[in-house]
């Protein structure tokens, strides 16, 4: 079994603990870091563990046995696909300040020969709680979460690549094989930060993307911002707002293979019609996209992003969405979530918002949020308040 040296896991995990979590300054002593990993993270779990602890922190440990999952979804009645321990769940967010999730799925389609139906209701019932009160914890500015990925040779297996070249990928992306990597993110966010800022100054109405197959209009709404360089998601390059899901019309092509529930969705296709999927294809998965988007709201994008080219250093397919989303390659990428959008995205004071200030603006709300990515070389021209018309984006780059 491959494992990084130590001095690799030691850089991740400094990355980690000392930079993305809490929004790029790190944890504090005497904070709750929820620590969450699959079983075969153990080597990096470890040195996280060890880091928090150096940090003066107190981490809560939870380790995520896949087979597990497999299991349940095999033998459990729909009752028990529903439970919901409420009132522990609802204490374990009262209790921490960040969570941390550690991905290394060993089996990419554990879940193949899943009926969809089972899993769209192990997301149902109270389960929507835990999602509404993670996000009042982070709306209030007492909660942050990052993810990051441990390589697996299953997960190496589909990307077409050895776990050698894998990891290869992974240190590039991160910036491990640095002397100080946290230095190399602190330049690389402060780069997606004057962009970003840029983005923000145009009055724009509606984005209009071109490519392949894809022919779509995304309404901005009104007080919004766009986003990134955060620390939430490690590697992560993508610029990105939470538009007005009723302003989105037209339709969008995804090249790129969507992993999602232990199964693979190739070619989707989705057309939109004042904010709602109207049509939903796929060449294999059809019915797991359709089952997915049939959950309450997962019929309307939360999310529009885009991705320069000259950031990411992802050239390679990783089938896992988190590099996936980030892909920086010939063209860059741009990817849609459906689902529930980032109440970040917000320009005004997010803690004066309520449930009916976030549904009036547009903003949407859904236990679903799956990204889908588009590679292809494409073009988004930014229409003005005005009227007027200004490319911002073409073949993986700004252009502002």
């Amino acid at each position: 079994m491959f494992t990084p040296d130590k001095k690799i896991l030691s850089n991740y995990a400094k990355v980690m603990i000392d930079f993305a979590l809490g929004k790029g300054k790190g944890v504090k002593p005497g904070q709750v870091v929820y620590l969450q990993y699959d079983t075969e993270a153990l080597p990096l779990a470890l040195a996280v563990y060890k880091r928090i602890l150096e940090k003066g922190a107190h981490p809560m440990v939870k380790g995520i046995e896949e087979s597990f999952q497999k299991t349940m979804f095999e033998v459990a009645s729909d009752n028990q696909l529903k439970f919901f321990p409420k009132d522990y769940s609802k204490s374990l967010v009262d209790t921490i300040d960040h969570r941390i999730y550690l991905i290394a799925p060993t089996e990419p389609f554990l879940l193949r020969n899943i009926d969809p139906k089972k899993i769209m209701i192990s997301n149902s019932g109270d389960k929507r709680l835990l999602r509404k009160w993670l996000f009042e914890k982070e709306d209030k500015g007492k909660l942050t979460w990052t993810l990051c990925l441990y390589g697996t040779p299953g997960m190496a297996k589909e990307a077409g690549l050895s776990i050698q070249e894998f990891w290869e990928e992974i240190i590039n992306a991160c910036y491990l094989d640095k002397e100080n990597p946290i230095k190399t993110w602190e330049s690389t966010f402060k780069r997606i930060d004057d962009l970003k800022n840029k983005l923000n100054n145009l009055p724009v109405d509606t984005y209009h993307m071109i490519s392949e197959k894809t022919d779509l209009h995304i309404k901005l709404g009104e007080h919004r911002r766009f986003q990134g360089g955060g620390g939430a998601n490690i590697p992560s390059f993508e610029i990105f707002t939470s538009p007005d899901w009723r302003g989105v019309n037209g339709k969008i092509f995804f090249n790129f293979p969507l992993y999602r529930y232990g199964n693979i969705i190739k070619n989707i296709q989705l057309e939109f019609k004042d904010g709602v999927v109207i049509k939903a294809t796929a060449d294999k998965n059809e019915k797991l996209l359709q089952e997915m988007i049939k959950q309450k709201n997962a019929d309307k994008i939360g999310e529009f992003s885009l991705t320069d080219k000259r950031f990411s250093k992802i050239s390679k397919f990783m089938a896992n969405t988190l590099y996936d989303e980030n892909f920086g390659g010939e063209y860059g990428n741009s990817h849609l979530a459906v689902g529930t959008s980032y109440h970040d995205c917000y320009s005004g004071d997010i803690k004066k918002m309520g449930e009916l200030d976030w549904e009036k603006l547009g903003f949407n709300e859904s236990i679903e949020h799956c990204d889908i990515i588009n590679t292809n070389p494409k073009t988004v021209e930014a229409i003005m308040k005005d009227g007027t018309k200004k490319i911002i984006y073409k073949n993986g780059l700004f252009v502002i």
